[in-house]
């Protein structure tokens, strides 16, 4: 286990919290913002006096060394280590020894952390900016070839007034506009630099946080160090941004597919984005609209996610936000209409007089094969739930990293092998605590 952290702790890390704990199967796709944050952090620290020039160039150039190696696939990131910083700095260290050491010098991995998500998420923005200034490219061009294209326009569905096509693209051309508008204000307010929070107040050591900035490419620091490190509004109004998007493409791939329908007959979608049917060979269906249209719900799920993790987090940090997945299966109780390949075992459960059966589809089975599962119950008492789920997941060939409850009963408070939030006591009839 690779990690950053030691201190007052006495033993190792219990590999169910390590594997809890962890994050990088998450952030591992910030290795690139890391070392970049992590170049700048270094240059900052050898022209304020606090690294030798010989670290700083040592340092850097071994970072750089290690994104070639990554990017190159001689160099792998895996579960050994709990995080990208734990994974990059532990690399480096073992190229350079006690020098490497020097690289987290005053910083944490609060604002380590804070810095790689605003780098990556600023990197996305421009890029969905491109995309869509792309997207403006082709329809003004279409506009432009059909402003004597004469069509329907149409209100309920229903044919209502003669305009042209140029007139009708035109509608999602602002619509689009008005995203990237979005877009660059989203880029104006996250554009500052967290990085010299630290973990909430900052650091003793003397750092130079406009230059780091300037590094960076950002606007200037951040001005407050706990809002610094726990601020994830930049995300919340980049998925809302998203949304909006979603919601626009969502809306012209409806009416692709409503006019590339035999009834309308105003477009034919070409053979290179269009699918067959394997029963009926005169079809040209229009799958791609249709998936657009159906993939809204993803980035509209997403912005509430983060919504409601982020609306119970105290300042100034939390492990809620490094979830980064939010994907979760449900053992039913009894066979559901909608499940395919049944996958079932039964529980003599404390809480019912009968034997129940657990389920799960072949949807659940699919989505959890070779993956790592966390499993999660309401409350534990015997154990003979948690044994029943431990089964299914297990017929299925999954990795079981951890098993969690809110409430642990009685004496199950004293297992080892579970991580509860409150101890549930147990009563006697009159009232009192056994």
């Amino acid at each position: 286990m690779a990690q950053l952290w030691g201190g007052r702790f006495t033993k190792a890390t219990d590999q169910l919290v390590y594997n809890f704990n962890a994050s990088i199967t998450f952030d591992q796709k910030f290795y690139k913002q890391d070392i970049e944050g992590s170049i700048a952090h270094v240059k900052m620290l050898g022209k304020q006096g606090i690294l030798t020039e010989q670290e700083m160039n040592d340092i850097i150039t071994t970072l750089q060394e290690i994104k070639e190696d990554v990017e190159s696939g001689k160099l792998q990131i895996t579960s050994e280590y709990e995080d990208i910083h734990s994974f990059v700095e532990a690399n480096l260290i073992d190229r350079l020894g006690d020098t490497g050491k020097k690289l987290h010098t005053g910083r944490s991995r609060n604002d380590q952390v804070a810095l790689d998500m605003r780098l990556y998420t600023r990197d996305e923005v421009l890029a969905v900016d491109g995309l869509l200034k792309e997207l403006l490219t082709t329809i003004l061009h279409i506009m432009e070839e059909n402003t004597e294209t004469i069509m329907p326009g149409f209100t309920h569905l229903q044919k209502a007034q003669p305009i042209t096509l140029a007139h009708h693209m035109g509608a999602y051309f602002e619509m689009f506009k008005r995203d990237r508008l979005r877009l660059h204000d989203i880029y104006e307010r996250m554009n500052y630099c967290p990085l010299g929070s630290g973990a909430l107040a900052g650091t003793t050591y003397p750092l130079d946080r406009e230059y780091t900035a300037e590094l960076l490419g950002f606007y200037g620091p951040t001005l407050n160090s706990m809002d610094g490190v726990s601020d994830r509004d930049y995300l919340i109004e980049f998925l809302s941004a998203c949304a909006t998007i979603m919601m626009h493409l969502s809306r012209f791939s409806e009416e692709v597919i409503i006019w590339n329908s035999n009834e309308y007959q105003f477009v034919e979608i070409d053979d290179a984005y269009s699918t067959g049917s394997s029963i009926m060979p005169q079809k040209k269906n229009p799958d791609i609209a249709e998936l657009v249209r159906g993939k809204t719900g993803r980035v509209y799920g997403a912005l509430m996610s983060l919504l409601t993790t982020m609306k119970g987090i105290p300042l100034a940090y939390e492990m809620a936000r490094q979830a980064g997945r939010n994907d979760y299966i449900v053992a039913r109780k009894g066979p559901k209409l909608y499940m395919t390949d049944i996958i079932k075992t039964t529980v003599d459960s404390i809480t019912t007089d009968h034997i129940q059966t657990l389920c799960i589809g072949k949807h659940e089975a699919d989505m959890m094969r070779g993956k790592r599962v966390l499993i999660v119950d309401d409350v534990i008492s015997t154990g003979e739930s948690l044994k029943s789920i431990e089964t299914l997941v297990n017929q299925v060939g999954a990795n079981i990293v951890g098993k969690m409850a809110v409430l642990a009963e009685g004496g199950a408070a004293d297992r080892d092998d579970i991580i509860y939030l409150e101890k549930l006591p147990v009563f006697n009839p009159d009232g009192s605590v056994k």
